[in-house]
């Protein structure tokens, strides 16, 4: 079971929860999927095992501009994440394979009284694999506590997408719900097959001891992508000169890149007042990544997304 007890900043968060424990059926979700190419050459998901509440639909071929990309949804059947809930999702592209994960909705992370909320990820891209995981984005309730570790491992021929996006909770739940949450506690580490340490980052949010809504943190912004890129450094050089950036008064959105350490790849930002224009300047920037990489642009998001 995914254990963050030693991490310091969750220590205050450690009491049982009153209704189920950590630990508990349906508390500890598991998932894995594997992604290689079949004896065709087509790109299919051949290992998929899952424990409950992470659900995984069939992989679908819907990419009108990749037809030949498996494209999956992770759902939750359990709803939004409760106290003491753990979840652990490993993700495995295989040599030349690709694919496209997301999530059916919003991660909701409910209000918690007595301990916390985790994620351990671990996404594995061998040689000339291509991974897109765009998830939609995380809504923190009021006194919510919520940690993730992703950890990449990645050929240095290979490219990862990875995004992700935190609101500053439920904007417009009754007179407004923002940045009322306990803690935030992201962080994200690369590295290669041989162990060769890449890079790592990690942000703490916990609004009651550092105001989030200061200038040079988020300011009047309520929303924010992060987004890593890991390629080959030519690609890397290309994406990063094609990308615009600054601040759109217009749009109400700001938007910076820079670049890893150890010409790993890039790392791109998107402060916002608003979900949508986030999520649309985060694909926007996706489908220059894969026509850069794969040459093809994203297609357009379905209307209902």
């Amino acid at each position: 079971m995914v254990d963050f007890s030693a991490v310091r900043e969750v220590a205050p968060y450690l009491e049982q929860p009153k209704a189920m424990h950590v630990g508990a059926p349906g508390k500890t979700g598991y998932l894995f999927l594997g992604f290689e190419l079949d004896k065709e050459g087509k790109s299919i998901l051949r290992n998929l095992d899952r424990r409950v509440p992470l659900i995984v639909q069939k992989a679908l071929y819907f990419d009108a501009e990749m037809p030949e990309m498996p494209c999956v949804y992770i759902l939750s059947s359990g709803g939004p994440n409760v106290d003491g809930d753990r979840y652990e999702q490993n993700i495995t592209v295989r040599k030349d394979a690709f694919a496209f994960v997301s999530t059916g909705a919003a991660t909701k992370l409910a209000e918690m009284r007595y301990n916390y909320s985790g994620l351990k990820q671990r996404l594995v891209l061998e040689e000339n694999a291509y991974l897109e995981f765009l998830p939609e984005q995380v809504i923190p309730c009021k006194h919510t506590r919520f940690i993730s570790d992703t950890e990449i491992v990645i050929d240095p021929t290979a490219t990862l997408f990875y995004s992700e996006i935190f609101t500053s909770g439920r904007k417009h739940y009754k007179d407004g719900e923002t940045f009322q949450y306990d803690l935030l506690s992201i962080c994200a580490h690369g590295k290669r097959p041989d162990n060769q340490p890449l890079f790592r980052e990690k942000f703490i949010i916990s609004p009651d001891k550092v105001n989030p809504t200061v200038l040079g943190i988020m300011d009047d912004y309520d929303v924010f992508a992060n987004v890593i890129v890991m390629t080959p450094p030519l690609q890397a050089k290309s994406i990063y000169e094609a990308t615009a950036v600054g601040i759109d008064t217009d749009r109400n959105i700001a938007i910076g890149i820079t670049h890893l350490p150890n010409n790993c790849g890039l790392l791109f930002k998107v402060l916002g007042q608003e979900s949508e224009p986030v999520k649309k300047i985060v694909r926007e920037f996706c489908s220059l990544v894969r026509q850069v990489v794969k040459g093809k642009p994203l297609p357009q998001e379905f209307p209902w997304r």
